[in-house]
């Protein structure tokens, strides 16, 4: 974007706390197009249902467009026997409530998949947060906890050391890392969903700047080093201009409020 905007941009990098003190650096900013936030659909469409009181992100921030989307992925322990998702459903059918999902912490993409996931296939599961991806695969490789869901770039050494087995997709990909992953809902019926990620600027920010920036993220997806990047670490480059992801947003945010309603989930 850099090369067509003629200007120079400065990653910060604002981790942790569920996007909100990256988001709350951008709804503070002038609303002029130079204050931006790349954030993933779990920062814009679930964590803002769990604030109290609720926030209308929409009110807050400007989608500009969305660049890329990726599925998750559900890695199971190498300690247990099953392989496949129809194998876990069993297990799980037969076990009711011992079967342990870890996530990356409560409320996150991960943990409303899980949830959504529990749903579907119609099995009683335990939820176990974590404060982070991290310390959630590493009791995953050694069998504290069972399966859970989550970007596959998180899981790759532990998988290819065998510790843990990627066993379905929560969608479809075309990229490369992703290829010849089953689809979860070609045994579970109706379950799916992706993560993806999109950059916004402050409400109220004019409508010919988020038309300038949508058009110099649109020039920079035929970049074929950005593309070869993205398909590296399991990402499909995709577009959706502002009125695209508006609606994607409203339609996803309706989506994950009727699981965090139907699983009561709340932020202690």
């Amino acid at each position: 974007m850099s090369a067509t905007l003629g200007q120079i941009f400065v990653i910060e990098n604002a981790g942790g706390g569920g996007g909100v003190p990256a988001m709350n650096k951008v709804t503070g900013a002038r609303a002029d197009g130079t204050t931006l936030l790349f954030a993933a659909s779990g920062n814009i469409t679930a964590q803002p249902l769990l604030q109290k009181p609720r926030v209308d992100i929409l009110t807050q921030v400007t989608p500009v467009g969305m660049i890329a989307t990726a599925p998750h992925v559900l890695v199971v322990t190498g300690k247990m026997p099953f392989r496949t998702v129809a194998e876990l459903v069993a297990y799980a059918k037969a076990h009711p409530g011992q079967l342990n999902f870890g996530s990356a912490g409560v409320g996150g993409l991960a943990h409303l998949g899980t949830e959504l996931f529990a749903r579907a296939a119609q099995i009683d599961i335990k939820h176990v947060p974590y404060r982070g991806a991290s310390p959630a695969t590493t009791d995953l490789a050694a069998g504290q906890i069972h399966a859970m869901f989550g970007t596959m770039p998180s899981f790759t050494s532990m998988a290819q050391s065998g510790a843990i087995h990627v066993i379905g997709l929560t969608a479809p990909s075309a990229a490369a890392p992703l290829k010849g992953i089953p689809l979860i809902s070609n045994t579970v019926r109706g379950f799916g969903y992706k993560s993806w990620n999109a950059i916004f600027a402050p409400a109220g920010t004019p409508a010919p700047v988020v038309t300038r920036l949508y058009a110099a993220m649109k020039q920079a997806s035929v970049d074929p080093g950005m593309a070869r990047r993205f398909e590296e670490q399991g990402v499909d480059i995709e577009l959706a201009d502002t009125a695209e992801l508006t609606d994607m947003i409203r339609k996803e945010t309706a989506m994950w409020d009727k699981v965090v309603r139907e699983a009561n989930i709340h932020v202690n």
